[in-house]
């Protein structure tokens, strides 16, 4: 069909009738959409009675219901396992096998998935399974559709595990050997090849010996290729189960004649079981069996059987370190010269000549090519091993160098994976792959990039410890093209629509603090940090951006760069025009509560966290009240008085004049959680205060004691002269006089302890909170700190932010003038002695 394109359409007599004929083929396609709807009659048929319980509608489906309804209900079987086992098992159950005897191959892999579901959650015993279930999956292992068989066959491996070992000899084991007596068809026997892997685990040696290790000689041999590849993969564990004496006598044999068979996949095979293997041969077996095998198949490789070619560039790290031990030098540089041959097949010929001037590969040849360079990408690490890293410069740095500039992105993707495991090896040499390092993040393909910053903070501090214990300068001063390629990798990552590398690469540019200067992490990456956060549409990166920011900021040491961004982060975000900068302000102030000290956030961002309360978006002032919680742990009293006064009065204003319903919810919600908290003390603070507080006491109070000493030496000799001075007559006159003047003495002295008169309205005071802790916090101070009034810088130290004093209670004002009234009496006693005796001397 032609393609219709309206914008160039021609509408001429002679195209009119293409575009009809088009429009018919299109209502042509969309007929069986229309068809495939249901009838009246079909809707009926499908509906099922919903009063029915979950085991009536399961046996209802499966009885008389369509296929598509039965196989609904045998993926529902884990659900009523779980619900109602015992039901499921005596009713549904039974009724699933038969419906499986005339079952198509969906219902069959729909049930394989069932049942191994139902094993796995251990919603049955294991006893109980395999009376129930065990019997079922036995039965269709040998379905006649492969898939079906194998999807069966899946399920019975887990089962074999978890089964008891006599289970599994009586109801597996023994049918399985009599079975393979009797010439069973292909499947069958791919089968019993299986599980003659699996059971291999479960017995002893002996009968293992006795009973398997027949019929596994017999499947080695079978007719068919097939068999004799699939049984040569189980050999492994059959070895694994009989123990190193019988593996030499037994199963080595079969591998070697299997390595020399005339099928390819066979020898594949055999060659892969063989490196298994290579730990349970002794050092006999390794140099004049397996040495000899491996030899002939590198080769072959390249000459008759290129098929082995791509398994034995992956396998070719654990077989040069598994046969190190036996390598004449000679075989040793054999295997590294075969390694590198591998490593720039494709590239490059023998002739050094590109493969395109002699001819052209085929796509299927290049694909192979690729993935054997990629094998040997990921032994690299292997190799390195395998030669010492001490010999690396010498012996594989040129073939590092070309896997990562490889033209194909899997190969240098599986370079960039295996970088640290390079670095790790190579030690205090690392900085000789600092080069390739900064090609790999200057990659075109972000894959590359992604798999090379999984691990580039330890990457990065590798090199800078290889630096420093060559005697280089550290923080990487000598790699100058390292910030280029770092920067280049950022904004690569940036325009590109993978957020995810980009805000994975974000997370770990967070350790340039431990390997680049402060100075180049302020000019070359925190402003752009905060560029990200103020442009970027993508929440986590904007988060992660904003972490790393915080990291940046943490670290760096010089106020007025610091203040410079603090400055920018409460200007730009905080006070920022658009309530998505305000919102990322909030995050930005979470992680500097993560960060940093509490102090710190108190003294830059306590203030601007709590303006937001006035925010004209609801969806900031929710965000705040969500975090309030957190604000208020970063407060120490007293230190912090005064902002916990100022958050108290924020949240306040938000119940008395919030108008948003949701909002107005978690405002709530978080009033009842700040009222749980409590405030951390800081102990040292409060201890200084209190000393300092006693000492202002205890002078106050030595100064009142000597002025009063010295009032009542002055009346008492004032009183003397005035008694001296008054005639003998006039006794009644003169002690009248003597009782006013003894009365103004008093009021004298009282005048000297009386309050200013600014303080003098006490019970007047609007703070009574404050005058509520004043109280407290003086009265484990002792009865000194109750006679303090008169001394106006203590005044001035308690009271806050706000002006307003902390004054003390009635009760302490009541034991001041108790205290002033015993004095004065004792005076007064004085006096009138003094009096009593001036008239007896008199007369």
């Amino acid at each position: 069909m032609r393609p219709i394109t309206f914008s160039k359409m021609d509408f001429s007599h002679s195209n009119i009738f293409g575009y009809i004929e088009d429009l018919q083929e299109l209502t042509i396609i969309e007929r069986p959409v229309r068809r495939s709807l249901k009838t009246p009659e079909e809707i009926e048929r499908l509906t099922v009675d919903e009063e029915l319980s979950d085991i009536e509608r399961a046996i209802y489906l499966l009885s008389s219901g369509q296929d598509i309804q039965g196989t609904s209900v045998v993926a529902n079987l884990p659900v009523l396992m779980r619900q109602n086992p015992a039901e499921t098992l005596r009713r549904v159950l039974p009724k699933i096998r038969e419906v499986l005897h005339v079952a198509g191959v969906e219902m069959q892999l729909t049930a394989a998935v069932s049942f191994l579901t139902v094993l796995q959650e251990e919603s049955v015993s294991i006893h109980t399974y395999s009376h129930s279930f065990l019997h079922i999956i036995l039965q269709n292992l040998e379905h006649r559709d492969a898939g079906v068989s194998n999807a069966w066959l899946e399920t019975l491996l887990p089962v074999i595990e978890a089964l008891p070992k006599e289970t599994v000899r009586h109801e597996i084991l023994n049918p399985l050997v009599s079975k393979a007596q009797l010439s069973p068809t292909l499947q069958s026997r791919l089968v019993s090849c299986k599980i003659m892997g699996k059971v291999a685990n479960k017995f002893e040696a002996h009968i293992i010996k006795r009973e398997i290790l027949p019929l596994v000689k017999s499947l080695c041999q079978d007719v068919e290729y097939e068999v004799r590849t699939c049984m040569c993969r189980q050999l492994e564990h059959v070895a694994r189960g009989i123990g190193t004496e019988l593996t030499k006598t037994v199963v080595l044999p079969e591998l070697v004649e299997l390595a020399r068979d005339e099928g390819s996949s066979v020898r594949l095979a055999a060659f892969e079981t063989l490196v298994n293997l290579l730990d349970m041969f002794d050092a006999d077996d390794r140099s004049q069996t397996v040495l000899p095998l491996v030899k002939s198949f590198c080769e072959k490789s390249f000459k008759a059987d290129e098929s082995i070619l791509v398994s034995l560039s992956f396998h070719l790290g654990k077989l040069c370190n598994g046969l190190y031990g036996i390598f004449t030098p000679e075989q040793h540089l054999r295997f590294l010269e075969f390694y590198k041959k591998l490593s720039t097949l494709g590239l490059q010929q023998e002739n050094g000549h590109n493969d395109n001037q002699l001819h052209l590969q085929t796509l299927e040849q290049e694909k192979k090519y690729i993935s054997v360079r990629k094998n040997c990408a990921y032994n690299f690490p292997a190799m390195i091993v395998f030669v010492d890293p001490k010999n690396f410069h010498l012996e594989l740095y040129s073939i590092f160098f070309c896997l990562c500039h490889d033209p194909e992105v899997p190969v240098r993707y599986t370079m960039a994976m295996s970088f640290f495991e390079v670095a790790k090896l190579l030690n205090s040499d690392v900085y000789t792959i600092h080069k390739e390092l900064v090609t790999l993040l200057q990659d075109e393909s972000l894959e590359v990039l992604d798999a090379l910053i999984s691990h580039l903070p330890e990457i990065l501090e590798l090199m800078t410890n290889g630096r420093e214990s060559n005697g280089s300068e550290s923080k990487l001063l000598s790699i100058p093209d390292l910030i280029p390629a770092l920067t280049t990798a950022e904004q690569r990552a940036a325009t590109s629509l993978k957020w995810r590398t980009h805000e994975k690469l974000l997370q770990k540019y967070a350790c340039l603090p431990r390997i680049i200067s402060s100075d180049q992490i302020y000019y070359r990456f925190l402003h752009r940090m905060l560029t990200i956060i103020l442009t970027n549409n993508v929440l986590p990166v904007q988060k992660a951006a904003a972490r790393t920011l915080c990291v940046y900021l943490r670290y760096n040491r010089k106020q007025e760069q610091r203040h410079e961004v603090i400055q920018k982060l409460i200007e730009q975000l905080g006070q920022g025009k658009s309530y998505w900068n305000r919102l990322r302000f909030l995050d930005t102030c979470e992680f500097i509560m993560e960060l940093f000290s509490k102090s710190f956030f108190c003294k830059y961002f306590f203030l601007p966290v709590l303006e937001l309360t006035h925010d004209p978006v609801a969806n900031v002032r929710m965000k705040l009240c969500c975090l309030l919680p957190k604000v208020k742990s970063t407060l120490k009293i007293p230190t912090d008085k005064h902002l916990l006064q100022q958050l108290e009065l924020c949240i306040r204003k938000l119940l008395c004049q919030e108008k948003d319903k949701d909002v107005l919810t978690i405002v709530k919600r978080t009033v009842l959680e700040l009222d749980r908290m409590e405030i951390s003390v800081d102990a040292e603070q409060l201890e200084k205060e209190k000393q300092k507080n006693e000492g202002r006491s205890t002078n106050i109070n030595d100064k009142i004691f000597e002025k009063k000493r010295r009032d009542s030496k002055t009346s008492s000799v004032l009183a003397k002269s005035i008694n001296l001075s008054v005639p003998v007559s006039s006794s009644g006159t003169s002690a009248g006089k003597e009782e006013k003047k003894s009365k103004l003495v008093r009021s004298q002295s009282f005048s000297t302890q009386i309050l200013h008169p600014k303080y003098s309205n006490i019970d007047k005071c609007p703070n009574k909170s404050s005058a509520r802790g004043y109280t407290s916090s003086v009265s484990g101070m002792g009865k000194s700190c109750m006679l303090s009034f008169s001394d106006d810088s203590f005044w001035t130290h308690s009271t806050g932010n706000n002006g307003s004093a902390a004054f003390p209670s009635s009760s302490s004002r009541n034991l001041f003038n108790s205290s002033d009234q015993k004095n004065n009496g004792n005076k007064e006693g004085q006096s009138r002695k003094m009096s009593i005796k001036n008239r007896k001397s008199n007369s």
